[in-house]
């Protein structure tokens, strides 16, 4: 019997626990094939390679400046799109 199995050396402090393995046994009658891109369908959907990806560079925390002025272009735009939205009801 073939089995595929994502298990990660060493534990991170960023994954929680139900994240650590992933497994795909072989059915009968399934080719190899069809259960390595099971295996991968599952790792993608659990989202585990993202995660590290995403934490293996270290990302710079933004000023408070940008922040606020990113926050208030988000403000602006929604407003306009309220009313967009309103006056394209009439």
């Amino acid at each position: 019997m073939i089995a595929l199995s994502l298990r990660l050396r060493k534990p991170f402090r960023i994954l929680p626990s139900f994240l650590m393995a992933i497994f795909a046994r072989k059915k009968q009658g399934e080719s190899n094939d069809s259960l390595q891109q099971r295996f991968k369908k599952q790792v993608q959907k659990s989202g585990v390679l993202a995660l590290l990806r995403k934490r293996s560079v270290h990302s710079k925390k933004r000023n408070r400046l940008i922040r606020r002025k990113r926050a208030l272009h988000r403000e602006n735009l929604r407003a306009e799109n309220k009313k967009r939205q309103f006056y394209s009801a009439m």
